[in-house]
C-alpha cells in the first residue's frame, strides 16, 4: 500500500517538475517576419527623412470609362462645381487642384489604437486619373508615410471625400500629432461629397453607401471586391505572416473608391446649379432632395418649381404625399393661394398621413380668406374624423358659435 502512494507521489513530482521547466525555459526564438511585398504589390520603396515605405500608382487613361462616367470628361468639370453645395465655404479651383482622398484602417472605432495603413490620392490629369498609394508594410513605417502624404497634398487646395470630415481626415489629423507632425490639410478646402450624395439620393436609394450609388448611380458591378469589414483583418494576417497576396484586393478596393468618387463629383454637384435645366435628366425622388436643398438654403421660388416637377415625374406614394404637402406650404408661403388650395383639396380627398392637416388648412383658409364659415366648420368636422386633436376641436367650437351668432342675428 505505501508502495503504491509513493510511486504516486513521485509521478506526481515528475509532473510537476516538467510544468515548472516548461515555464521557466523561454519560449523557443521565432523568425522575423519578412514583409517583402515587391511580387504582390507593384510598387516602388519611397524613402524620406523619416524612413521608408511602399507606394503604388494606378492610371486610367482618359478614353476609358467608369461605369457610365467617362474618365476624360472630369478635367473638363468646372472650376466652381463645388460653389454651391458648399455653400460658397470651397474656393473655385481648377479640377487640377482637386485631390480625392480615401483611407483603409486597422478599424472604423476611432481612437489612438486606429492607423490608417493604406492612403490612396486621386488626381485628374491630362491624360486621365491617377491614383497615388502609400503603403505602410509594418506599423513603424507610419511617419514616413504620412511625411510623404504632406508633400504629395503640396500642389492641392481642395480635398475631397466621402465621409472623411467624420473620419479620414480627424483620423490622419491624430496620426500626425501623434508623430509630432504637422496635419496638412488646415490650408485645404474640404469637400465631403456624402452629404451631396445624402440630398441627392437618400430619397430614392436604400442606402448611401459608396459602393450603392456606384452601383445604382454609375452601373458598376464589382467583381471579387473585398468587404470593407475584412479589409482590418486582412492587413493583420499580412502582418502575422508577411504574405501580402490577399492585399491586392484591398489596393484595388481602394483605388475603386476613389475613381467613383472622381466621378460621381461629375454627376451630383451639376444637379444643385441654379439653372432649371440642370435638374431635367433627374429621378423624381432626386428632384425632390434637390427641391429640400434650395427650400433650405432660401430658394424657395426654385424648391417650388423642383416639387412640382418631380409630382409630374412621378414619385412613390408615401414620397407623393409629403411632397404635396411641401408644395402647398411654399405656394401658401409665396402667395400662390389658389394653388395652394388645390393641393390641400388634393390631399384632403385620398387617405394618406396628411389629410388632416390639409381639412385644417382648408378650414383655416375658408374662414379667414373667403369668410365662409359654413365651409370651414364642415372642413373642421371632416378633419376631426381622421384626427381628434385639440387644436380642431377648439376651432370646432368657435366655428359653431360664430355660426350660431349669425344664425341668432338674422332672427332678430
Amino acid at each position: 500500500m505505501a508502495g503504491d502512494i509513493n510511486e504516486q507521489l513521485e509521478m506526481l513530482r515528475a509532473k510537476i517538475a516538467g510544468i515548472n521547466q516548461r515555464f521557466e525555459s523561454p519560449p523557443p526564438a521565432r523568425e522575423p517576419v519578412q514583409y517583402d511585398v515587391s511580387d504582390a504589390l507593384p510598387g516602388t520603396e519611397v524613402e524620406t527623412p523619416q524612413g521608408k515605405h511602399w507606394e503604388t500608382e494606378t492610371h486610367h487613361a482618359a478614353h476609358r470609362y467608369h461605369g457610365s462616367a467617362s474618365v476624360g470628361e472630369l478635367a473638363d468639370l468646372p472650376r466652381d462645381l463645388f460653389r454651391d453645395i458648399s455653400n460658397g465655404e470651397v474656393r473655385d479651383a481648377g479640377p487640377a487642384e482637386w485631390a480625392f482622398l480615401d483611407t483603409e484602417t486597422t478599424g472604423l472605432a476611432g481612437g489612438a489604437g486606429t492607423f490608417a495603413f493604406l492612403i490612396g490620392v486621386g488626381r485628374i490629369t491630362p491624360d486621365g486619373f491617377r491614383v497615388r498609394q502609400f503603403f505602410l508594410r509594418e506599423p513603424g513605417e507610419e511617419p514616413s508615410v504620412l511625411a510623404a502624404l504632406a508633400a504629395h497634398l503640396e500642389p492641392f487646395r481642395v480635398l475631397v471625400t466621402y465621409n472623411g470630415k467624420a473620419y479620414d481626415q480627424p483620423l490622419l489629423e491624430t496620426r500626425y500629432r501623434l508623430t509630432r507632425a504637422r496635419p496638412p490639410f488646415a490650408r485645404m478646402d474640404h469637400l465631403d461629397l456624402l452629404y451631396t450624395a445624402r440630398r441627392l439620393w437618400k430619397l430614392r436609394l436604400e442606402s448611401c453607401r459608396l459602393v450603392e450609388i456606384e452601383s445604382r448611380i454609375l452601373g458598376i458591378e464589382r467583381q471579387d471586391d473585398v468587404p470593407g469589414s475584412l479589409i482590418p483583418s486582412l492587413y493583420f494576417d499580412y502582418l502575422r505572416t508577411g504574405r501580402a497576396a490577399r492585399l491586392a484586393s484591398v489596393f484595388s478596393h481602394n483605388v475603386s473608391d476613389i475613381l467613383t468618387l472622381a466621378c460621381l463629383c461629375g454627376i451630383a454637384p451639376r444637379a444643385f446649379v441654379p439653372a432649371r435645366e440642370a435638374a431635367a435628366g433627374l429621378h423624381g425622388a432626386e428632384m425632390v432632395g434637390v427641391a429640400r436643398w434650395c427650400r433650405q438654403m432660401g430658394d424657395e421660388a426654385r424648391a417650388l418649381d423642383l416639387f412640382r416637377a418631380a409630382i409630374e415625374r412621378g414619385l412613390n406614394d408615401d414620397l407623393l404625399f409629403r411632397t404635396l404637402w411641401d408644395a402647398a406650404a411654399l405656394e401658401k408661403k409665396l402667395g400662390q393661394i389658389a394653388a395652394a388650395v388645390a393641393t390641400w383639396r388634393e390631399l384632403a380627398g385620398v387617405r394618406n398621413p396628411f389629410r388632416a392637416q390639409a381639412l385644417e388648412e382648408l378650414a383655416k383658409h375658408f374662414e379667414h380668406r373667403e369668410g365662409n364659415p359654413a365651409a370651414a366648420l364642415e372642413f373642421t368636422l371632416a378633419a376631426l374624423n381622421h384626427e381628434s386633436a385639440p387644436a380642431l376641436a377648439r376651432r370646432r367650437e368657435r366655428l359653431e358659435k360664430k355660426l350660431a351668432k349669425r344664425a341668432g342675428g338674422g332672427l332678430l
